[in-house]
């Protein structure tokens, strides 16, 4: 329960912030990326229950996956960015729409692969196998808020 607490919480401040493609909204875009990057930290620590020694192993494999996924991150604010170019000219055209759905798809493949290869490199060093399922677990619980934010605030393609 108190993932879930917390995770509505960032959830709600992410939501504070409005994302919209129709306004290109990078500055709001960095002040979210920024404010996560703090915030994601303290989500994973609060959930993990780590003792001293796990956490000598856990953290600094946890602060390579996340600056590795900042440049994930950074594709998809791009992404959005061209998206929202895309849809303040009006109906997009096939070859637009296609550019943009490749990019998110490949965007999604690397970002699994990201995860694939930093539960290989936790379990490598020791990471036990529970611990390891609790940060996909939580992972995957802060993307999904982040996600379902930005689907929100981001209109279908025309």
């Amino acid at each position: 329960m108190k993932l879930t607490r917390v995770l509505f919480a960032a959830a709600l401040a992410a939501l504070a912030l409005p994302l919209s493609a129709q306004q290109g909204g990078t500055n709001n875009m960095e002040i979210l990326r920024d404010k996560l990057k703090g915030d994601r930290k303290v989500i994973v620590a609060a959930n993990m229950k780590l003792s001293e020694a796990e956490g000598k192993t856990f953290w600094p494999i946890y602060d390579a996956y996340q600056s590795e996924l900042r440049g994930l991150n950074d594709k998809m604010v791009k992404l959005i960015q061209d998206y929202a170019d895309v849809y303040n000219k009006g109906k997009a055209s096939n070859e637009a729409a296609r550019d943009l759905l490749h990019r998110s798809l490949a965007i999604d493949m690397e970002e699994t692969n990201l995860r694939k290869t930093y539960v290989g490199k936790m379990q490598h060093a020791g990471v036990s196998d529970v611990q390891v399922a609790r940060w996909a677990q939580i992972e995957n619980k802060i993307r999904a808020a982040v996600r379902y934010d930005l689907a929100s605030s981001i209109p279908l393609v025309e």
